[in-house]
């Protein structure tokens, strides 16, 4: 395919990525009412706020209401406030905080009426599709050589190794071949970064040694948490940043890194404090005359009104009253434009320089689509989660520089796409070079996060048996944090903290089978929520705490009846909202069980992957072998489980159910 066809084709795919999930929202507010929309996480009824403050230009409102809150709607979503119906409301905030019984929001501004009686709804956000097709429109010549190398049009430098001291001296072989090269390369470089193989790590010790040779760097990332954690280390090494993006969907810990914040530190922020003022009290002033809409100004245009005000007279039936008030409102308005423009050129004035004198300036992929982020240019793009990043989002950082560096983990899943017919974005940038190029790549192999027991099986399986447990990690079980066990029940087997990996298989029990719920393409397994619940409670009883334990499962109705039966201090998530996380204990419940052998889409073993890699001590699998060993991958883990770890029959554990 050539360049232009395949940019038209990705334009398309956005369109229908686009409709697809503005159409899925509208539907499901459309089908749903509001309290079977808060039963499934994606809207919060009955609330009342208040102003609680004022932050980097926005409004934190406090929504909350006495009965408990139980939301998917996490901090940094987008959300939709209204009175009743969700869809004849343009009222939209981000979520900056979230408890128990409250919710704040960002708002720009605050009608008195939302603020009794409300509700919330997530909301799809349309803004990253326009930014994704207005970066395609525009595609400069660094954006067209990144597709060209992709498609195979050029064919791309040779990497060589470049001698450097590193800042972090504990960085291990495979993280400092992987800077080397990066270094070495002229025009783009892959860190393939397994599961807690240290790849932040690795990319701020290269976005370190760039800055040192003088670089000015992007770094970028598909979501604000992964732009955070490099924020908050570059922070510590005293490296000069700047965190360009909504403040309210960066930590609060990092908010004095933020452009927002950087500006009301500037030494003219006073001044523009000041125009801000003047502004807003003209408005206020030009608001107590009439406003000229169309029924007032009977087609007279501005200069007629300001000339008839002046010689006192009425017009077309209007009242000489009436031209004068509307004559103020112009006047008015006029000065309050122009404060206003005044105030934006000098905050533009403010950003540019802070920007210039920044060594890397951090975003996520859509925000690097703010003008802001133009303010100077850029030697290096340096991208976080690029396994996780379309093509279409990856370019807009990438269109802005010669030379890339993407870290990321093909092995793991790929960016979620709603609609069927634009699967073709699951495939990455970072997949497809690494595919054609395997030798501009380097693979992180030394894991920091976990016992080396719930490693073996996916290093063999995923990557040929490449990764080793750090020293530090390879021994690690429940036991180093005060957890033992001394009951001799089945039960014991399952929680004991040397037993690391257990596979409790249901295939011998007749009340196993997984069940769809009407209108419902998920699924669900009672028989394994029952098991998770009890797993749960076994482990609390033990002494395990509730913060030390994940769910996963890979569906959403299995995870809404999981939530139903373990305490809300458990964490419950599909495998897609766990890609990046991490806890001591994951239990994960497979689901699939039935006559036919069938899988549905844990056929995709990248999600497998994802499942069998969050826990650091211990894993408590739960499934129907026999469905499963259907494909062969599965099958392997179980006869692994069986000849290496511990594998239980369900009927040893079915008394108690």
């Amino acid at each position: 395919m050539n360049l232009i066809s395949f940019i038209n084709r990705l334009k398309e795919l956005v369109e229908i990525e686009r409709e697809a999930e503005i159409e899925a929202m509208r539907l499901e507010m459309r089908r749903l009412s509001g309290a079977e929309r808060e039963k499934v996480g994606r809207a919060i009824l009955n609330l009342n706020g208040k102003i609680i403050g004022e932050e980097l230009g926005y409004f934190l409102v406090k929504y909350g209401r006495s009965r408990e809150i139980k939301t998917e709607i996490s901090v940094g979503d987008l959300v939709v406030i209204s009175k009743r119906d969700p869809l004849k409301s343009d009222l939209v905030g981000t979520v900056v905080e979230k408890g128990k019984r409250f919710i704040v929001v960002a708002l720009e501004t605050v009608p008195e009426w939302a603020l009794r009686d409300v509700r919330l709804d997530l909301y799809a956000n349309d803004i990253t599709f326009k930014r994704w097709l207005e970066n395609l429109d525009r595609i400069k010549k660094a954006g067209k050589k990144a597709l060209e190398f992709y498609l195979g049009l050029d064919e791309p430098s040779k990497s060589e190794e470049v001698k450097f001291e590193p800042f972090d001296r504990s960085l291990n072989p495979a993280q400092r071949k992987a800077i080397s090269k990066a270094l070495g390369s002229e025009d783009f470089f892959l860190i393939h970064g397994p599961f807690g193989t240290g790849k932040t790590r690795a990319l701020v010790e290269l976005i370190r040694q760039e800055v040192k040779r003088g670089n000015k760097v992007l770094a970028t990332a598909e979501s604000n948490v992964a732009v955070d954690n490099l924020v908050e280390r570059l922070a510590r090494e005293g490296v000069k940043i700047v965190r360009v993006g909504h403040p309210s969907r960066v930590s609060r810990e990092l908010h004095e890194t933020t452009l927002a914040y950087l500006i009301t530190q500037h030494e003219l922020y006073g001044e523009l404090r000041e125009l801000r003022i003047i502004g807003q009290s003209l408005a206020e002033k030009r608001d107590t005359y009439t406003k000229p809409t169309p029924k007032f100004r009977r087609g007279l245009s501005d200069s007629e009104i300001l000339k008839l005000a002046e010689r006192k007279r009425g017009a077309r039936g209007l009242s000489a009253r009436l031209i004068r008030e509307m004559a103020e409102w112009i006047k008015l308005n006029r000065q309050v434009q122009k404060a206003f423009e005044d105030a934006r050129k000098l905050e533009e004035r403010i950003a540019r320089d802070i920007i210039r004198e920044a060594d890397v300036v951090l975003t996520t992929n859509s925000s690097a689509a703010l003008e802001f982020v133009d303010y100077d240019s850029y030697d290096v793009a340096i991208i976080d989660e690029a396994t996780q990043a379309t093509i279409p989002s990856i370019l807009i950082p990438l269109n802005k520089v010669e030379r890339f560096i993407l870290a990321g983990d093909h092995k793991q899943l790929p960016p979620t796409i709603l609609s069927l017919e634009a699967q073709e974005l699951s495939k990455t940038l970072f997949e497809g070079l690494i595919e054609r190029y395997p030798w501009k790549s380097e693979m992180l192999t030394v894991q920091y996060r976990m016992n080396e027991r719930i490693m073996e099986f996916p290093s063999r399986e995923f990557y040929q048996g490449k990764i080793v447990a750090d020293e530090r990690v390879r021994g690690i079980t429940l036991r180093d944090l005060g957890v033992e066990v001394e009951l001799k029940d089945p039960w014991a087997e399952v929680i004991k903290p040397e037993n690391v990996v257990v596979f409790i298989d249901t295939s011998k029990i007749e009340n196993r089978w997984e069940r769809q719920r009407k209108g419902s393409e998920s699924r669900e397994n009672p028989l394994e929520a029952k098991i998770v619940a009890e797993v749960v409670k076994e482990l609390l009883d033990a002494g395990v705490k509730p913060e030390w334990i994940g769910v996963i499962t890979p569906y959403d109705d299995q995870r809404d009846l999981i939530s139903m039966s373990v305490p809300e201090e458990i964490e419950v998530k599909t495998v897609d909202g766990y890609q990046g996380r991490e806890k001591e204990v994951i239990i994960l419940s497979f689901v699939r069980s039935n006559k036919a052998g069938e899988i549905g889409f844990l056929k995709d073993l990248r999600r497998l992957n994802v499942s069998l890699t969050r826990a650091k001590r211990k894993l408590i699998m739960i499934g129907d072998s026999s469905t499963l060993s259907s494909h062969e991958t599965y099958k392997r883990l179980i006869e692994h489980v069986r000849e290496k770890e511990k594998l239980i029959d369900a009927r040893e554990l079915t008394w108690l159910f």
